[in-house]
Order: C-alpha cells, then structure tokens, then sequence
C-alpha cells in the first residue's frame, strides 16, 4: 500500500518557525525518524520511506498554503494514491496549544489551506490531522497570530508532540484511521 502524508505549510525561512508551519514541522520530524530528506520536486518538497509493508510519500506543499489542493492533487495522481490513503496535517486555532485531532472527513474550520485541497479534490471526504495552536489573539489580529512564531514555553514543549505525532502516522499507514483515532483521539 501507498500513502501520501501532507504537512501544509509556507516555504520560505520567514514562516519556518511560525505555528501555520506545524504540518511542515511534523512531516520533518517524521522523516527524520526515518533518517530520509527531502528533494525539491513539481509542486513541493517530497521524501519516501516505509513504514513495515507501507509506502509513503512525504509531501510539504511548495504552493504556499492557500494553493496547496494544487500539490495535493498533483501527487495524488502522479502516486497513484487512493485519497483514502492520504493524511493531511494541518494547524488548527480551535483547539488548545498541543491538542491533536484526528478526522476522516469534515469542513475545512475557516483553514484556506484545507478550503483549496477541499476545492482541488472537489469533496471534503479525506483525512486530517488537526494540530492544535491555540487562539491567544484579539479580534482581527488571527493572521498575525498563526503568522507567528511559538511561544518559548510552546516551543520546548513541541519535540514530545512530535513524537506522538510520528506515532499517529505510523498508525494511520498500518491500522487505518478509525483504528488510529480510537487510540489517539482523547476526549
């Protein structure tokens, strides 16, 4: 089986840091796990690597975020991946800072990143990874937050999400999503 593991983003060092690049952050991190890098490709920065009998193909959208459905689709076609086999992370202003959300399926939450791939796919019927960040911002100030960089106390506190965050694609790829949200998602 092939997979495609999505971590949206913007590329460029100004957003590296910041929270709207925590799917970057968690596809990086788990490449690292598999001692693999990223080459620069059509659409976006991919790496490979198994998980056991599983294929993936690691995906950081080079579209910046709002036009990341372009990539998302591209790849998809080019793997030959089915969406059912397709996990996008992505950053999320309605949970708490940490709080990791799996979904099969659902609305994009006001997030143009997700709104483009719903767009680009033509259904909203794929599976997401919600990081949480938090929504420590005043009213009309909600770019310059996501646009921002972590907080030191977030920052130190991210390697152990990351963690978790590798153990829930290796999940995803070998047990399936309902499997991988009954053990990950906590109420």
């Amino acid at each position: 089986m092939k997979y495609l593991i999505v971590g949206l983003g913007n590329i460029g060092d100004e957003y590296q840091n910041t929270r709207h690049n925590i799917g970057f952050r968690v596809v990086d991190a788990y490449a690292a796990s598999k001692q693999v890098g990223f080459v620069d490709g059509r659409y976006g920065f991919t790496a490979r690597c198994r998980e056991k009998n599983a294929e993936l193909v690691l995906l950081k959208p080079s579209t910046f975020m709002n036009l990341s459905g372009m990539a998302v689709r591209y790849w998809l076609q080019k793997e030959n991946i089915n969406i059912e086999n397709m996990l996008v992370v992505v950053d999320d202003l309605n949970l708490p800072f940490g709080t990791l959300r799996l979904r099969m399926k659902g609305s994009d939450g006001g997030h143009n990143g997700l709104k483009n791939i719903e767009s680009c796919l033509m259904t909203p019927n794929y599976s997401r990874l919600r990081f949480g960040i938090g929504n420590d911002f005043s009213r009309g100030h909600q770019i310059d937050f996501v646009l921002s960089e972590w907080l030191d106390e977030e920052q130190k506190a991210i390697p152990d999400y990351l963690v978790v965050t590798n153990r829930i694609i290796s999940s995803f790829c070998l047990q399936g999503m309902e499997r991988t949200m009954n053990m990950f998602n906590k109420k």
